[in-house]
């Protein structure tokens, strides 16, 4: 399984990007995908994850009510929708996805990643 993060960028402070998370190999049908972020010198962050089937989401207190995560059909890739940015959102964003069962707030939960995009907003 490979997954392929795209949609990085450099942003002004209040403007929007929207990541993309493509998936090849297989699909994550019945599992869970999710973006994490990374910032320089920081830990990897939980960002947001959605259920394979979309019908569930759950969202970091610190991007609830500017980000969005949504897939709209099996095998569609999976996006961010990030609006609002403010300069403490740059990192390196990635996608993750897993099978396994576990916390998704935690990174070790998380058996397949893409490779990141980085997202710089400037103030």
């Amino acid at each position: 399984v490979q997954l392929q993060a795209s949609g990085g960028g450099l942003v002004q402070a209040g403007g929007s990007l929207r990541l993309s998370c493509a998936a090849s190999g297989r699909t994550f049908s019945g599992g869970v995908l999710a973006w994490f972020r990374q910032a320089p010198g920081k830990d990897r962050k939980f960002v947001a994850c959605i259920r394979w089937n979309g019908r569930s989401t759950r969202y970091a207190d610190s991007v609830k009510g500017r980000f969005t995560i949504s897939r709209d059909n099996a095998g569609d890739p999976v996006y961010l929708q990030m609006n609002s940015l403010i300069p403490e959102d740059t990192a390196v964003y990635y996608c993750a996805g897993t099978w396994r069962p576990g916390e998704v707030e935690n990174p070790s939960t998380f058996d397949y990643w893409g490779q990141g995009t980085l997202v710089t907003v400037s103030s």
